[in-house]
């Protein structure tokens, strides 16, 4: 069966099918309900003596209440297929019919109840006992929907960590979705006060210690943590824990996908090296201070790449007048294009095709377009490569961004933000030194233009291009080695998504000639992180370590000696001074010493 044939079946089975068959069902069983309330309330007025009951004004009430019920229900939308059965949406609906239908029965039976023969009261009493009747019938109707509809043999027995919210929904999802390669069979929660509590028929087991007793006695194979932004230390211990229990860990698609049916529950992904060395995210509130970006024509180079790409697609959602995404990759042109707008025709006005070393095309391209923001991404940025080319550090880095710095200040754009690195804090490397002086030069053209023109200062990035987890997997797929430089090197991480929430904020809330630097945590042992990518994958791979390369630091640093790094505005964001340099000074230096004199002039 197809997907889409299994959707229509789930969809006419909870809405209901036909519209007509909807509402010869449902309104056959709420009359049904009328009648059966009012004659029982009748007769537990009269105490069960069935002489006293006056049967044809009981039974012209109970077809006035049938007519009633009609438009009462037709009022509030419960014969056209607008609420799933049994749902709270349904039931307030159906409390609303029942409570008008009870008010226009009620009114004449009060007034002239008596001289016919019915008890002022019948109405009253029944009205519970319809509400009953009409909502049992709904709730048993939901309940075979979903149990035909739950999973099949052959799923796996699974145990879900977080008796939260989410863990609720998944649970239910599971339990629902005939679809589903799991069965829900127990749940993990490490809260006390949780101990015992039942999620659709699904009990706690206990906490995280009693996850290797809870997997042994249900049979599960797999744990699913439903944890919202859980942090890499918690992961690393839930998934220790489920190691040590037999158990594969699953993680979900983020809660929105799944509950906007983005996702589904075969979305579930096995936990990757990403989610244990990361850290929790810090809460960076772009939505708040975005406003900059609406209305406004943002030109991102290096658009491209990894970060350039996924910055457009952040900066997408802010609702700018025109975004304009310029590279000299053709090919990661086309790709940011597909991600952002549907399509890579490249035939359209928001892909730029230009190298940031050419000036005259720069200088063009920004007096045709007119940006008024501008993010700065494109760089060089592989340290050993530019160890042995500092030259193209030179041009693309250094020279590049004065480039763009230029047309900028030409056109009067007024936010300028220049993506910079950790490795420019006390710089040792070529890249180091280039991407210090990108942001002595960007704090020149603040002082220059007194306008919003400032860099932005992280560590490494976490499956961008090139990075350590990529290059790490690759090898690990090659059957190794797994290459480090020295058993004690460390390094900042972030993710993607979070280094472009972060290059957005720095716009908002940035001072001109500031370096703004998130605040990424404890940094990461790379052995740590070999070790535990190489007990994923569940091959035999050494590690050779091939010693610090030339100008590579045993530890990164965030913030420089001479930098004071406040936080005025976000606890998690410093804010840091730096000495602007003009274009002039750069030119008394010889080419390959240019980077490390003007770093530290």
């Amino acid at each position: 069966m197809a997907i889409s044939d299994i959707a229509t079946r789930r969809m006419q089975a909870i809405y209901g099918s036909a519209p007509l068959i909807r509402f010869g069902t449902q309104y056959a069983f709420d009359a049904g309900a009328w009648a059966v309330a009012l004659v029982v309330a009748e007769i537990l007025r009269y105490e069960f003596v069935l002489s006293r009951v006056s049967w044809v004004p009981l039974l012209v009430l109970c077809a006035a209440a049938l007519a009633v019920q009609f438009f009462a229900g037709w009022m509030f939308f419960l014969y056209q297929g607008r609420h799933p059965y049994g749902s709270f949406a349904e039931l307030r609906a159906l409390l609303g019919a029942v409570l008008v239908a009870t008010l226009v029965l009620g009114i004449p039976v009060f007034l002239l109840g008596h001289s016919v023969g019915i008890p002022r009261s019948t109405v009253m009493i029944a009205l519970p006992a319809a509400f009953i009747l009409m909502g049992g019938v709904r709730w048993i109707k939901r309940l075979l929907v979903e149990r035909s509809l739950g999973p099949v043999a052959g799923t796996q027995n699974a145990l879900i960590y977080g008796a939260g919210y989410l863990g609720a929904e998944i649970v239910r999802r599971m339990k629902t979705d005939s679809k589903s390669p799991f069965l829900p069979v127990g749940l993990i929660d490490d809260d006390t006060r949780k101990r015992n509590v039942w999620l659709d028929g699904v009990r706690v087991l206990g906490s995280r210690d009693a996850l290797a007793d809870a997997a042994r006695t249900t049979e599960a194979t797999t744990l699913v943590v439903t944890i919202a932004k859980a942090d890499a230390a918690l992961l690393r211990e839930i998934y220790d824990a489920a190691k040590a229990a037999g158990l594969q860990v699953k993680v979900l698609p983020p809660l929105e996908d799944v509950l906007e049916g983005k996702s589904r529950l075969k979305d579930l992904r096995d936990l990757s090296i990403a989610d244990l060395i990361g850290r929790h995210p810090v809460d960076t509130e772009v939505a708040s201070i975005a406003g900059y970006l609406a209305g406004k024509r943002v030109l991102v180079t290096g658009a491209g790449g990894s970060i350039g790409s996924e910055l457009c697609r952040q900066i997408k959602k802010f609702a700018p007048s025109e975004l304009m995404m310029l590279d000299r990759d053709e090919t990661g042109l086309q790709s940011a294009q597909i991600s952002i707008l549907g399509h890579g025709l490249l035939d359209t006005k928001d892909v730029v095709l230009a190298d940031i070393r050419d000036a005259e095309a720069l200088e063009a391209i920004f007096s045709e377009r007119r940006p008024e923001v501008v993010f700065h991404a494109a760089a060089l940025k592989h340290l050993p490569m530019l160890e042995q080319y500092p030259d193209e550090a030179w041009k693309t880095n250094v020279l590049g961004t004065l480039n763009v710095l230029d047309a900028a200040r030409a056109v009067g754009v007024t936010t300028f933000v220049n993506i910079s690195t950790d490795k420019a804090a006390n710089p040792t490397s070529v890249l180091g030194h280039s991407k210090r002086v990108a942001e002595k030069l960007t704090a020149w053209a603040a002082q220059e233009t007194g306008l919003t023109y400032l860099s932005v200062r992280f560590g490494n990035v976490i499956g961008s291009r090139g990075s350590m987890l990529p290059t790490f997997t690759s090898l690990i797929e090659a059957g190794g080695p797994l290459t480090i430089t020295h058993p004690d090197v460390t390094r900042f991480f972030m993710t993607i998504p979070e280094a472009c929430q972060l290059v957005v904020q720095a716009g908002g809330i940035g001072r001109p000639a500031e370096v703004l630097i998130l605040d990424m945590g404890e940094p990461v042992k790379i052995l740590d992180v070999a070790r535990r990518m190489i007990d994923m994958s569940g091959k035999d791979i050494a590690i050779v370590y091939t010693g610090l390369r030339p100008g590579e630091k045993l530890h990164e640093e965030l913030i420089g000696d001479n930098e004071s790094g406040e936080r005025p505005i976000h606890p998690k964001i410093s804010h840091a001074s730096i000495d602007p340099i003009s274009p002039e000074r750069l030119n008394k230096a010889r080419w390959k010493e240019r980077c490390a004199e003007a770093a530290t002039a």
